[in-house]
């Protein structure tokens, strides 16, 4: 399996490898018969929602992207973003998220998935992020 790291420094810079992979995947994603899956894990405040947020940019949304961990699930035109901090497999079930992954026009990008993890389709692409300090943030791919 091969790994990518990335090491930001700043909020700005993991807002743009998140645009930057909206755009890769965007080029890629018309092959897809199902909808791509991006599962992120990692620290409390390791850069998961700014990453969202640039990822998002990246894909024309053009609405403030703020983190759904009150609400679990936000969805922006075809990206869905979902919070899995406070729940659980059978939680984001009842969510209809079956129905949301077969769709092959929609993006998911799931915060906290490690907790879901079960239930994530194999082929998901996985990034963990890890605060380093203050600015200093650690972004694998795998």
């Amino acid at each position: 399996m091969e790994y990518i790291e990335i090491i930001t420094k700043s909020a700005g810079e993991t807002q743009k490898v998140g645009k930057f992979l909206a755009e890769e995947i965007i080029k890629e994603k018309k092959e897809k018969n199902k909808a791509v899956i991006i599962a992120l894990e990692g620290d409390l405040g390791g850069g998961k929602t700014t990453f969202v947020q640039g990822f998002a940019k990246g894909l024309g949304i053009k609405q403030r992207i703020t983190s759904p961990t009150f609400v679990i699930m936000k969805k922006y035109d075809f990206l869905y973003h979902i919070d899995c901090y406070r729940i659980e497999d059978k939680d984001l079930l009842e969510l209809d998220f079956k129905e949301i992954i077969d769709n092959k026009h929609n993006l998911v990008v799931i915060e906290w998935a490690e907790k879901v993890k079960k239930i994530l389709p194999k082929n998901a692409l996985w990034l963990k992020f890890e605060y380093l300090d203050k600015n200093k943030r650690k972004i694998v791919i795998k």
